[in-house]
C-alpha cells in the first residue's frame, strides 16, 4: 500500500506541474516561493516524525478515507478547470467567479506531498543538519517548480493537449486515491429491496425529459447565435 501512496504522490506532483503550465511565469514563481516557505516552516514538525508514525498514519483507515475525500474534491476542481477552459471562445473575456477560482487554484495537495518528501529526505540523510536539509529542499522546490512548469509548456505548447493530460492525470489521481482507502469495510451497507418498476419508470422518464429539454435548448441557442 505504501508504494501505491507514493505513486499517488508522484502523480499529484505531475498534475500540479501541468496546472502551473497554464499560468504566467511570475505566478509559478510565487507558488514556488509559497512552497519553499511552507517547507522551512514545517521543518520543526517534520523532525519530530518517525518512520513508524508515518507508517501508522498511512495505514489509518479513517485518515485515508478523509484524505480520499480531499483528493476527490481537488480532482473535481481540476475537471471543472479542464471543461471550462475548453469552452472558452477565442477573443472572449474570461468569466469571473468560479472561472477565476479555477484558473488560480494551483493544487493544495502538493503541500502534504512536500511534507512527506521532507521527512523522507531527513530520514535518508541522518546526521545532517535538519535546517540545512530544509533550506536546500526549499531552494530546489523554489527553482524546480517554475522551471519544470516552463519545460512542460515548452515541450507541449498546445493548450488543448495539456488540458487533456491534466484531465487524464486528475482522473488517475482520483481513482488511485479511492483505491488507497479500500480495506474491505463498507461504510454504508446495501439495503435489500424489491424491484420497484414504478420508480424505475419515473427515473427513466425524468432523464428523457431533461435530456430532450437540454438538447432542444442547445439547438435553439445555436440557431439564435447563428442569426446574430
Amino acid at each position: 500500500m505504501e508504494y501505491i501512496i507514493q505513486i499517488l504522490m508522484l502523480f499529484i506532483g505531475i498534475n500540479c506541474l501541468l496546472k502551473l503550465s497554464f499560468r504566467k511565469g511570475w505566478q509559478t514563481v510565487v507558488f514556488g516561493f509559497l512552497c519553499a516557505v511552507f517547507i522551512v516552516s514545517v521543518c520543526p514538525f517534520a523532525i519530530l516524525q518517525s518512520k513508524t508514525q508515518l507508517a501508522d498514519f498511512l495505514n489509518n483507515t479513517r485518515v485515508m478515507q478523509d484524505t480520499a475525500v480531499l483528493i476527490t474534491i481537488e480532482s473535481v476542481i481540476c475537471f471543472g478547470f479542464c471543461f471550462f477552459s475548453l469552452r472558452e471562445i477565442p477573443g472572449r473575456k474570461k468569466g469571473k467567479g468560479w472561472m477565476t477560482f479555477l484558473d488560480w487554484y494551483p493544487g493544495l495537495l502538493l503541500f502534504p506531498v512536500l511534507f512527506y518528501l521532507l521527512t523522507q529526505i531527513i530520514f535518508s540523510l541522518s546526521g545532517t543538519s535538519f535546517t540545512l536539509i530544509a533550506c536546500l529542499f526549499a531552494a530546489a522546490v523554489l527553482i524546480g517548480l517554475p522551471l519544470l512548469a516552463w519545460l512542460i509548456k515548452r515541450l507541449y505548447p498546445e493548450k488543448e493537449f495539456r488540458l487533456e493530460l491534466h484531465f487524464l492525470v486528475s482522473l488517475f489521481v482520483c481513482i488511485i486515491g479511492l483505491i488507497t482507502t479500500v480495506d474491505g469495510t463498507v461504510t454504508y451497507s446495501a439495503v435489500n429491496e424489491t424491484f420497484d418498476a414504478k420508480a424505475l419508470a419515473v427515473s427513466a422518464t425524468l432523464f428523457a425529459v431533461l435530456f430532450l429539454t437540454g438538447y432542444g435548448w442547445n439547438k435553439v441557442k445555436w440557431r439564435i447565435q447563428q442569426k446574430k
